[in-house]
């Protein structure tokens, strides 16, 4: 039963880093700016993220800690005013949750859009 329940939180906490892609790229888009999507402590995600607002100190989304969790990323992911991220390298989240054998990797392709996929993010 306890797997069970850790296979549930990679699965949540795999589609909260998911729906911030999808938030951070539409909010670019629609503000016509480029929009960041960042850890709130420096390379460790699991403590949550924000999405600021690109030209007032106000944030537009405030996520919690990850209970449990590890999830190794990127420093930031910036989505320009087109939806595209900014760079050439495709930015790329490994979810994991105490408890549980599973692990989930979100990918993002240089077009913006994130993919998700129920296994390990491979090794560059």
């Amino acid at each position: 039963m306890s797997e069970l329940l850790a296979s549930q939180r990679v699965k949540g906490a795999s589609t909260d880093v998911f729906t911030a892609l999808l938030r951070t790229r539409s909010e670019a888009i629609k503000r016509n700016r480029p929009v960041t999507l960042a850890p709130k402590t420096a390379d460790s995600w699991a403590d949550g993220w924000t999405v600021a607002h690109p030209t007032a100190d106000r944030l537009l989304l405030d996520h919690g800690a990850v209970a449990g969790g590890t999830i190794a990323g990127p420093g930031s992911v910036v989505y320009l005013p087109n939806g595209r991220i900014s760079g050439a390298t495709k930015p790329s989240f490994d979810v994991q949750v105490s408890g549980s054998a599973q692990r989930r990797c979100i990918t993002v392709d240089l077009s913006g859009r994130p993919f998700q996929q129920p296994a390990a993010c491979p090794v560059p």
